[in-house]
């Protein structure tokens, strides 16, 4: 009987999950901010907590594009870094800020000039949008941070750095909570203002989270330290490679904000308590989720890392290794959502009903955690980060918007399903695609080389 290829080596644990923990923890503080907007507006009030749900479903898709971005700089730089080349990597990032900045400009436009169409979007009852539009007008000023901030954390992640990410998001949850527990409710004599005390908290947030990593990139001490007359450097040849990995993840990134706000409108549009029960029960697992974002993101640098070095044996072993990872992380997921649902749920006042519909869709997520858990670290990980992010593109726009959306827009309006079985409509993706991944993954082509062999220097 023919031996699995394993990796043998403590380092390789070691390292991998030491940057998982880093990533996992990052990212849970960083979605814990959502969370502790929805539980304290929660506390204030469902309208409010509706409203914001709205606009976030913008951040969502906004977050979406800007990680696209930031993943090109990765599966790219991680492959230079491997190479032992620094400088391609900042011509990179440069570029990439580049892009950042006009999707930013874009979407700031879009929502102040249409900000009441925007999210009409995603519902269609009228005090949802009014309480939304009064977020939005001072939450939209974050968005010229935000980019910067994601970009230079893409950067950095292409060569192994990814503490300062962790520091970011605890400074930005506390300021976020402080600043949101005395304006939502108007405390030691400041006004109450509800959502838009939210907003606020945010803003100043995400302000004093830029500062921070724009003096950790300049002080650097090795080779990627950025000034800012780097941010001007240009590379014809780069510039086409970064491109062409950049729009399958982007087109790729982009749907799945849209599938994620489809998902919502759809719901949202069904019944007036599902939009509420379907932000409560995903902002937790999104949480609860990040085990499978941190593999993601994880599993793309050391593969990059890997095919840079050229070494496509010791390859063969690292993705048998990290895909039994990836079950594992799934398993503890799935168990730790279901245990967890009920007291994290008592903590909003919400309806009877509303509370109960939360509870059901948090069950069924904690089944489909599983597959997401595999798929999406092995997809966007090993797969994508190995050089082919065409495969993920595809698989995905398939997946999504020729079964996933169709299908979840028939039962919620051609044969009026209850909100329950359009739940396992949105979901059932993440075990249907499992199959193709692991065909791919494990029988196909997918590590390819990107790099140049003379890249700017």
């Amino acid at each position: 009987m023919k031996t699995i290829p394993i990796i043998r080596e403590k380092s390789f644990y070691k390292q991998f999950l030491a940057m998982l923990v880093i990533l996992v923890l990052q990212n849970i503080l960083t979605l814990a901010v959502n969370l502790a907007d929805n539980i304290m507006l929660g506390g204030y009030s469902e309208l409010a907590l509706s409203g914001v749900a709205a606009v976030n479903q913008i951040q969502v898709i906004y977050q979406q594009l800007l990680q696209a971005v930031a993943e090109a700089i990765v599966i790219l730089g991680s492959q230079y870094f491997g190479k032992h080349q620094l400088e391609p990597i900042k011509t990179l990032s440069a570029q990439a800020m580049r892009f950042g900045a006009v999707i930013c400009i874009i979407l700031f436009g879009l929502v102040s000039l249409f900000p009441e169409q925007v999210l009409y979007i995603f519902t269609s009852d009228q005090a949802i949008i009014a309480e939304g539009c009064g977020y939005l007008q001072i939450v939209r000023f974050t968005y010229f941070f935000f980019f910067v901030t994601q970009i230079l954390l893409g950067m950095l992640r292409s060569v192994g750095i990814v503490k300062i990410a962790l520091v970011l998001s605890v400074s930005t949850l506390c300021i976020n909570c402080g600043i949101n527990w005395v304006l939502i409710y108007g405390r030691f004599g400041a006004p109450e203002m509800g959502a838009s005390g939210a907003a606020v908290g945010t803003l100043i947030a995400r302000i004093i989270e830029v500062i921070i990593i724009v003096i950790f990139v300049a002080k650097q001490k090795s080779g990627l330290h950025m000034r800012l007359r780097d941010f001007l450097l240009r590379d014809r040849d780069l510039r086409k490679d970064y491109t062409k990995v950049l729009i399958p993840i982007i087109l790729v990134n982009g749907l799945w904000g849209f599938n994620m706000a489809a998902q919502n409108a759809i719901l949202g549009h069904m019944t007036s308590r599902a939009i509420a029960a379907n932000s409560v029960a995903n902002t937790l697992y999104t949480i609860m989720k990040s085990g499978a974002v941190g593999s993601a993101s994880a599993a793309a640098f050391f593969t990059g890392k890997i095919v840079g070095e050229g070494d496509f044996s010791k390859l063969k072993a690292y993705k048998n290794t990290m895909q039994l990872l990836f079950i594992g992380i799934g398993i503890v997921t799935a168990i730790s959502l279901f245990f967890i649902r009920i007291p994290i749920l008592s903590l909003y006042q919400l309806f009877p009903e509303t509370r109960e519909l939360a509870n059901t869709f948090l069950l069924i997520l904690s089944v489909t955690a599983i597959g997401t858990a595999y798929q999406m670290p092995t997809n966007l990980g090993v797969i994508r980060g190995g050089g082919s992010p065409q495969f993920s593109m595809k698989l995905d726009l398939i997946s999504i918007w020729c079964v996933v959306i169709p299908l979840s827009a028939i039962l919620a309006f051609g044969f009026k399903a209850s909100p329950i079985l359009v739940m396992w409509a949105l979901n059932c993706d993440q075990f249907f695609k499992a199959v193709p991944i692991f065909i791919k993954t494990n029988f196909g082509t997918w590590a390819k080389s990107l790099t140049r062999e003379k890249a700017a220097e």
